[in-house]
């Protein structure tokens, strides 16, 4: 996320992961791994990529715009990048910030010696405490959020470097899942109600941590565990792992949008299976909101998973009746709308000898601006079909994210603006449903969502934040400073 402007509106009408992360330390071909693991991640981030490296002695970086394999290229590239210790992250840009400067991990040299820093999520209350660290004169390098925690942890006063780390985060609000590396190991770590994922595993003597379980399928790694909320997690040059959980106790809130969208469906989380996750829902919504069709078509890629459980739930027949080319990029990176409309013809296409005379329903995992849930209702009427019904396996996105995913700012929300009758009739489908947010908690294995503490962080689509909102309240809306924070005596 950038400091120039953390809440500037996009062009795109998806929701989207703002970054993946990597680490490994013990490992003989660490950057390679690393390599490996980041392109298992490249859903997460495609416009750039780093890594950086550690041989013992010296920090070694690179870095550049892309994706991962034409970023790190050749063998020849990896080996400038030794050690038996790497970390690495995939990103995308936001407007102002796709400079090199900004692409992570972030390094410094700090008294302590050299520190690097990869971080998934976003700092709700940079912008604070740049400011602040600006006026005792530091001066920043990138217009990353991420900066802010170098620099805390190089003012802090406590004694060792693992101390000043924890005295950063200290004063740090927002999500967060970090992987920093110094000369003494690797240290991981989760904000105190795990908002974003990370995970750690195996492979010989090398510890593993990524933001998702199949990132750790792909280099060959067992997956050990996740790392707790508020846990933090110290592994040694001897393999030695030890951890911390230096914030207390809270009450977790992870993002439930990563079993809808986000990771992987071959990802494990929370323990769970994620497209096992996606088929529930689609089964939650069968049961919500049946339509009257001939056939159940997802909305491809992400939309499968629901469709197949909506089509199992409903016996309606599951059917492919929209194909989609993989060698287009996904919508929002268009930086225009009449490109962006025009990729959407180029990314998917009807099916029309299926659809055509057809009462059929479209699952998809979500509708942000509605632009392109309208473009592709159209194409279904345009190869003939007699009805087209929408149903998502989420609930309305009414709110913007501020937890470290790429949100439109809530006023081109389509759900903030209008109701389900009317976003019916601005899509031009015959019908609208969505997955209640009770639905989408029994998906994950909830009874439902508890009204008084919720189970996961559901912000986007309930208004609830977690966390204070510090920059946003400064900015805008001065009633947020008072939203508390959900923690347990």
């Amino acid at each position: 996320m950038n400091f120039t402007n953390p809440f500037l509106d996009r062009d795109g009408d998806k929701l989207r992961e703002e970054c993946g992360v990597f680490g490994v330390i013990g490992a003989k071909d660490a950057a390679a791994m690393t390599a490996l693991g980041l392109h298992a991640l490249q859903h997460r981030g495609q416009e750039a990529v780093g890594m950086t490296s550690f041989d013992g002695s010296e920090f070694y970086s690179h870095r550049g715009i892309g994706h991962v394999a034409q970023v790190f290229n050749s063998a020849e590239r990896l080996a400038e990048l030794p050690g038996a210790m790497a970390s690495g992250h995939v990103r995308y840009s936001t407007t102002g910030g796709s400079g090199l400067r900004n692409i992570q991990p972030l390094f410094a040299d700090l008294a302590s010696g050299g520190f690097s820093i990869a971080h998934n999520g976003n700092i709700s209350n940079a912008m604070h405490l740049k400011r602040d660290l600006v006026q005792k004169g530091a001066i920043f390098q990138s217009t990353s959020d991420t900066e802010v925690i170098i620099h805390l942890v190089a003012t802090s006063r406590y004694p060792t470097l693992l101390d000043r780390f924890v005295d950063a985060l200290r004063m740090v609000e927002g999500a967060y899942s970090l992987i920093c590396m110094t000369s003494e190991g690797m240290i991981a770590c989760r904000d105190p109600l795990g908002i974003r994922p990370l995970v750690m595993g195996r492979i010989g003597d090398a510890i593993v941590f990524a933001s998702e379980s199949v990132a750790l399928d792909v280099v060959g790694a067992e997956l050990i565990r996740q790392i707790e909320p508020g846990e933090l997690v110290q592994v040694d040059h001897k393999g030695i792992i030890s951890s911390h959980r230096p914030f207390g106790n809270f009450n977790a809130r992870p993002c439930i949008f990563e079993h809808v969208y986000f990771s992987r469906p071959d990802s494990v989380l929370d323990g769970q299976s994620v497209y096992g996750v996606r088929k529930q829902i689609g089964v939650e919504l069968a049961k919500e909101s049946l339509a009257d069709a001939d056939l159940v078509i997802p909305v491809p890629d992400s939309g499968v998973p629901a469709a197949i459980g909506y089509a199992q739930q409903s016996g309606i027949p599951f059917e492919l009746g929209i194909i989609r080319s993989h060698y287009v990029g996904r919508t929002f990176i268009q930086p225009s709308d009449g490109a962006r409309h025009a990729d959407v013809k180029r990314k998917h296409n009807a099916n029309r000898a299926l659809v055509e005379g057809k009462r059929i329903v479209l699952i998809d995992d979500s509708i942000v601006r509605g632009t392109t849930s309208m473009k592709i209702v159209q194409m279904m009427r345009d190869a003939g079909a007699a009805e087209v019904h929408m149903r998502v396996a989420s609930p309305p996105t009414e709110h913007s994210c501020f937890y470290g995913v790429d949100t439109p700012e809530r006023s081109k929300l389509l759900a903030a603006r209008m109701d389900i009758q009317a976003m019916a009739e601005f899509i031009h489908a015959d019908s609208l449903a969505f997955v209640s947010i009770d639905g989408l908690y029994r998906a994950v294995g909830e009874a439902g969502r508890n009204k008084g503490c919720a189970q996961y962080c559901d912000a986007c689509f309930t208004g609830d934040y977690p966390t204070r909102l510090t920059d946003l309240a400064e900015r805008d809306t001065p009633d947020l400073l008072t939203l508390p924070i959900n923690r347990v005596a």
